[in-house]
């Protein structure tokens, strides 16, 4: 009979859920769930890199306070210390476990991005980081005595007097039920791209672990910032595909219609100005030309330097008859990664005793309203490590709060229930859904049209299955809409508490940014 009881039990597949069963699996039986196969993930598509301060006249006091000015004013501070003390290590664990990181005579290659003040960033194949550090870690694993059920959906976490007890689960290709029950249950799902029309974030991508811990009374908290990729490829007949951040960083310049480099009227550092800028300088751009693209143009670097380190975009753009040595590539802004997610403490730990979160589907403020490039990856290493020494008593008492107080005390609040204003509704459906968050909750907002989202999702209500005693759903396609559904819920009533403007999240009647807004939104499904 197939085993049900574990020790760890790790939900998602990506680098968080991999790295974290990696260290879990010396201190006990170790299961991962995973919804499809085992790297259907955003790692594998993550092409900028990792970044620590691993090189010659940097720092992790440079990479922390680059961390804390891209987060504008709400980084948690002890987070952003851990992370960047740590991140050395981790990455130096990678290289041990067999991350063939690029290198330049004999020594690792440090590349620049957007925001960071010194080269910082290791890659691996040139632009297929995020590969290389799946396969490496996929690998191991199925070497390992760890246990991966694959095509399982989480579908409910059984909590009792506050302590997480069990997952139940469905798998889609035989529809056959399953409870596995866990002394430690970790949620590593990854992000909600899919929530958007326009993302580079793979179908599998649909919010499932915040939904689910949600549910299940965790709190959530800073769902209002989403953070945009600036350049995605806008070309007719191709997928929507990311260009890295690090083509900027080795010197590609954004151009309008006309040719002309516009990013240095926008901000002082023109191209490498932070992501949230450098999507709202694009957006402003199109509108101004009428819609249309504008253009990453890396055409005047040399074509065996720009084949050699960017060969996973050169050859995607060539196959669509594209030479970005030659031409420059149309791009727009797309969805790309979530801050928000499972309040976390900096040792991974939910409100929900035995819960933890870990990766984009977590939240630690880490990242504060804006992510810094690269930051991502090592945000998985660092927190994993810790999550798993806290499982093993090695955390202090955990605190009330997740790390050092903000300016200001969080706001707490409630999911509410909108009352409905129209007498007709958009058919509740992915394509209607991701249009409704596209043009409503995306990189400019405001608060009519908040409103009118939040309304439209509550009149959506019936088919989303957010309180305990509601159906289960009957497939992946049925649960993956329902979460997709709650989490345009939290993002849009987080995006209308929050009457301001900070990092990713702009509000077109806010447009400042405001002290008295220095602190987190929290959403609860309990009562406050």
């Amino acid at each position: 009979m197939q085993n049900t009881d574990y020790d760890y039990i790790i939900i998602g597949s990506g680098i968080a859920g991999l790295n974290t069963a990696l260290l879990a699996r010396a201190h006990g039986s170790t299961l991962i769930l995973t919804k499809g196969r085992v790297d259907d993930c955003n790692t594998r598509y993550a092409q900028g890199g990792i970044a620590a301060a691993v090189g010659a006249g940097d720092t992790p006091a440079l990479h922390f306070q680059d961390t804390l000015t891209a987060g504008a004013g709400l980084c948690n501070r002890e987070a952003v210390q851990v992370l960047t003390n740590e991140g050395p290590q981790r990455v130096a664990n990678l290289i041990q476990w067999g991350v063939p990181f690029d290198t330049i005579h004999g020594e690792v290659a440090l590349g620049r991005e957007g925001a960071h003040s010194r080269p910082r960033i290791l890659h691996a194949g040139g632009d297929a980081t995020g590969q290389h550090i799946e396969l490496t870690l996929a690998s191991r694993v199925a070497e390992s005595d760890i246990t991966v059920l694959e095509y399982t959906l989480a579908t409910r976490l059984i909590v009792e007097q506050g302590q997480v007890q069990a997952v139940e689960t469905l798998n889609s290709a035989t529809g056959e039920r399953q409870t596995y029950r866990g002394r430690f249950i970790i949620i590593g799902t990854g992000g909600a791209g899919q929530l958007y029309q326009y993302t580079t974030n793979p179908e599998v991508a649909t919010g499932d672990g915040v939904a689910l811990g949600f549910r299940a009374g965790a709190q959530v908290m800073d769902m209002e910032f989403y953070q945009f990729h600036p350049t995605a490829l806008w070309l007719e007949g191709a997928p929507c595909f990311l260009l890295s951040e690090a083509m900027r960083g080795e010197g590609a310049v954004l151009r309008d219609r006309q040719g002309r480099a516009f990013m240095g009227d926008y901000h002082p550092l023109a191209d490498l100005a932070p992501r949230d800028v450098v999507s709202r300088s694009i957006a402003t751009e199109m509108e101004r030309d009428g819609g249309g693209p504008v253009f990453l143009d890396i055409s005047h670097l040399p074509g065996d330097v720009v084949k050699s380190r960017f060969p996973t975009i050169y050859n995607f753009c060539l196959n669509y008859r594209l030479d970005i040595t030659r031409e420059p590539a149309p791009v727009a802004p797309a969805a790309h990664y979530m801050m928000g997610g499972i309040k976390i403490d900096t040792w991974g730990r939910t409100n929900i005793r035995g819960l933890y979160a870990c990766g984009e589907a977590a939240c630690s403020a880490v990242h504060g309203a804006n992510r810094l490039a690269s930051n991502s990856l090592l945000d998985t290493l660092v927190f994993a490590q810790r999550l798993v020494s806290s499982s093993l008593g090695q955390a202090p008492e955990q605190a009330d709060s997740a790390g050092d107080a903000p300016a200001q005390p969080d706001l707490l609040r409630s999911l509410p229930r909108r009352a409905p204003v129209c007498a007709s509704m958009p058919e509740f459906n992915r394509a209607n859904l991701q249009d409704l968050m596209w043009r409503n909750v995306g990189i400019n907002r405001n608060g009519s049209r908040l409103l009118l989202s939040a309304r439209i999702l509550n009149l959506w209500q019936p088919a989303i299955t957010d309180t305990p005693d509601t159906p289960e759903p009957t497939d992946r396609a049925a649960g993956e809409l329902s979460n997709m559904a709650l989490l345009g819920r939290l993002m849009v009533e987080s995006a209308l508490l929050r009457q301001e403007s900070r990092g990713s999240h702009f509000r077109e009647d806010f447009p400042e940014t405001s002290p008295a807004w220095e602190k987190h939104v929290v959403l609860t499904a309990e009562e406050v």
